[in-house]
């Protein structure tokens, strides 16, 4: 039930009408008994900045979590960030606090490896792809790198971009092997889109699936639709997958811990 001391969280995306995760937050928060709502806002790139500012005006906004396609430019608009958002510069989630200056962090990855330990996969000694270099995709690979894979390969439509995040990584893990590369599939155990394709009807694979092998761990972050062309095609080369959902459910309680925290 909304109430006049509801404190409330809007989920900036563009467009909105693909978001999932709504759903889980709300139900989290009503399980902790906490008076908290989270509502989609459909936010153009162009009206980003005016919006925030709008926002940080507002006496009882817990905070914002952010998608695709802000989670960049988010990070250029909060006054302080913390753990990976600091060392990449993105962010999923931004908290208010009671001054209304805006903290952001990055739980994306920690979700993701969540998701995949909650579904039986291990990470640590894995071979790793992520296709992406942007929000999404820099939180995932920090996470791996986190979680010990033997070695990441960030692929990139654009090289410069992968490079960046390349030099990003290894500045927090001097020790890891990451290195940029191909959208190649065939030498790898885990195979991530770290991207947006497949979101749309006609979006063109992230890899090509006759040179994933079977048994491969192929994982998506793209939560709509449920089962993505590039998990239909992995599955029927014989591949292990991993829907994006699962990245979102286990991120919920991260994301409800760093929003609780604040003080209006």
């Amino acid at each position: 039930m909304i109430t006049g001391n509801t404190r409330f969280v809007p989920l900036l995306a563009h467009p909105c009408r693909h978001v999932r995760t709504p759903p889980p937050f709300n139900a989290e928060c009503v399980r902790r008994g906490l008076d908290i709502s989270m509502v989609p806002l459909d936010v153009p790139p162009l009206a980003l900045d005016e919006t925030v500012k709008a926002l940080r005006q507002i006496g009882n906004l817990a905070g914002m979590v952010v998608t695709i396609p802000h989670k960049t430019a988010i990070a250029a608009l909060c006054d302080r960030l913390e753990g990976a958002a600091a060392m990449l510069s993105v962010c999923n989630v931004v908290r208010r606090e009671a001054d209304g200056s805006l903290t952001g962090a990055m739980f994306d990855g920690e979700g993701f490896v969540a998701g995949l330990r909650h579904q039986g996969h291990a990470v640590q000694g894995r071979r790793a792809l992520i296709v992406g270099a942007g929000g999404a995709a820099s939180g995932v690979a920090y996470a791996l790198l986190a979680a010990g894979v033997a070695s990441l390969t960030i692929a990139n439509r654009s090289p410069a971009k992968a490079e960046t995040l390349v030099a990003q990584l290894h500045a927090a893990f001097p020790q890891a092997r990451v290195i940029t590369g191909t959208a190649d599939a065939q030498h790898y155990d885990l195979v991530i889109n770290g991207t947006a394709l497949g979101m749309h009807d006609g979006d063109a694979l992230p890899v090509d699936p006759t040179r994933l092998r079977p048994g491969t761990l192929v994982a998506e972050v793209v939560m709509q639709p449920d089962v993505t062309a590039l998990l239909t095609a992995a599955q029927a080369r014989g591949c292990i997958i991993h829907k994006g959902i699962h990245m979102v459910e286990q991120q919920v309680r991260l994301l409800v811990d760093f929003l609780e925290h604040g003080d209006i």
